[in-house]
């Protein structure tokens, strides 16, 4: 199979393939390579969901979602959660639930996003990157499916992580 090499940026990369289909057919393919993300769903004593009211320079405007990152070479996954706890709301949790991954765009990208619940959450020192712009909100379980509503909550993983945690009856 060959691969070239379209764009690289960060730890990002667009590739382009020769891919053999199920029926035996060869198509070039692109892809998005990406090393794979944490979403985190915050929840406190008094089950308060901690979001991040976070400016989103792609689309030019501020959205309401859960916390979460990118994985850094040979990173660790949970470590990455904690990490990006640490950072967006400088909150560290005590109780850690895996809920599973996601594949947000699988048409055109590899991207795997690890579902976490955080529980028993305490206050702990972190810096957002350099370049976010994140305000620390807490909703109610009835604001959240308010903002969801009424099309204020539009992030794809957050809905995904928010109705995985009420699936598995962690909220």
């Amino acid at each position: 199979m060959k691969t070239d090499i379209l764009c690289q940026w960060k730890c990002f990369s667009v590739e382009q393939t020769t891919q053999t289909l199920p029926d035996g057919r060869e198509v070039e393919f692109t892809t998005v390579k990406h090393p794979g993300a944490v979403v985190i769903l915050p929840l406190t004593e008094d089950r308060e969901l901690v979001m991040v009211h976070q400016y989103r320079p792609a689309i030019g405007r501020w959205i309401l979602e859960f916390p979460a990152g990118t994985l850094e070479p040979n990173e660790d996954i949970q470590s990455c959660a904690k990490r990006e706890l640490a950072e967006e709301v400088q909150l560290e949790a005590g109780q850690w639930h895996d809920m599973g991954e996601l594949l947000p765009v699988p048409g055109f990208c590899d991207e795997v996003q690890h579902l976490y619940l955080a529980k028993a959450l305490t206050s702990c020192p972190g810096d957002p990157d350099d370049d976010e712009v994140i305000e620390v909100v807490k909703l109610t379980r009835a604001e959240f499916e308010q903002k969801v509503a009424n099309n204020t909550i539009q992030d794809a993983k957050t809905l995904a992580a928010y109705f995985k945690a009420r699936m598995m009856n962690f909220i």
